[in-house]
């Protein structure tokens, strides 16, 4: 094998500076250069074999180049995936390297914080499961942290949370074009942002279309499918039942097929269901397949590390400050569950 391209090899046979290749190469945030000067360097640099000394580059800027998640339960979760692939993917294309680690409870926690410490990680992306409230571990303090997946009273971390009550509208909303205005709300008791943003969108929605708010029409149970199946079996007993019920969740929602079923009902012809979550095996599982809000796990995944990228590449000194608090879109996807309001 012949001598190893320099940077400045890739610079003379592209036609441009070492300053632009080094810009293009390390995925500078902010500098000015053009796509089609950035696919030539690229293309230069693949047909030359250059391959950036990541370690001098993280020992001249004091960096490891490295990120931490850490999540609750998020890496035993199918659910997660999304999530942690959006994270990968984009920390992979600016040349950064994941770590991603649980913490179950509070000792595991600190234990997994000081692991990423030990692995000199330039920032943390503190996970979610669930959209919460947390409290940032202090051990995370002195380090970097985007919150994904939750958000925090401390207006100084950035955070990335699924807009709940606007995917609750378009939800509802769905409903309503195809001609339903008995539409039940099938609901968790836990007090939790998700259900609280969810109920907030049902009644908006409602609200929009000059369509009364029934409180009785509103049944909660436990968040899980014998939840949604007991809540719809009481919303559904009356002769004047709803024509449509909106769930919390998709896994509620699969008791609500099952209530349908015991009550002689078809879906979607005698009875539309809308869930939330898009629930890989569950959501397109259902038959018929269930229409649905998705979450924007890989879009929040994606939104963190770039916010991470971007506030690791300020002044030590620049970095706190008012910080970005993003409400991720929940786009509505439409399968065969929901058809037009019964006579």
């Amino acid at each position: 094998m012949g001598p190893k391209a320099s940077i400045r090899d890739v610079a003379a046979a592209a036609g441009v500076s070492v300053t632009t290749v080094s810009h293009v190469l390390n995925n500078k945030s902010g500098s000015r250069v053009s796509a089609q000067t950035r696919e030539r360097v690229e293309a230069v640099a693949r047909q030359l074999g250059y391959a950036a000394n990541g370690l001098a580059r993280g020992l001249r800027l004091q960096r490891s180049y490295a990120l931490g998640l850490l999540g609750d339960v998020i890496a035993a979760t199918g659910q997660a995936g999304r999530l942690i692939l959006g994270a990968q993917e984009t920390a992979s294309a600016r040349g950064w390297v994941l770590l991603l680690t649980t913490g179950r409870d509070p000792e595991g926690e600190r234990r997994e914080i000081r692991a990423l410490a030990r692995h000199r990680v330039d920032g943390v992306l503190y996970a979610t499961m669930d959209h919460r409230v947390v409290r940032i571990p202090e051990e995370l303090r002195p380090m970097p942290v985007v919150l994904l997946n939750a958000r925090s009273d401390d207006a100084t971390v950035p955070s990335v949370v699924p807009d709940e009550r606007g995917g609750a509208e378009a939800a509802v909303r769905e409903l309503l074009v195809h001609g339903h205005r008995r539409i039940g709300f099938v609901t968790s008791t836990a007090d939790v942002p998700a259900a609280r943003g969810r109920l907030l969108g049902y009644r908006e929605a409602l609200w929009a279309a000059g369509v009364p708010f029934r409180p009785e029409l509103v049944r909660a149970d436990v968040g899980d499918s014998a939840g949604g199946h007991r809540a719809a079996r009481a919303l559904l007993a009356p002769a004047d039942r709803p024509t449509a019920l909106f769930c919390l969740t998709d896994r509620m929602a699969m008791g609500v097929y099952r209530a349908a079923a015991e009550r002689g009902l078809r879906v979607p012809d005698e009875l539309s269901v809308v869930g939330f979550d898009n629930q890989e095996g569950i959501a397109d599982g259902l038959f018929p397949a269930l229409t649905t809000v998705a979450l924007p796990h890989h879009e929040m995944g994606a939104w963190a590390v770039e916010t991470m990228v971007e506030l690791l590449d300020r002044p030590k000194g620049a970095r706190r400050g008012v910080a970005r608090h993003v409400v991720m879109p929940c786009p509505l996807v439409r399968r065969a569950s929901v058809a037009t309001a019964p006579h």
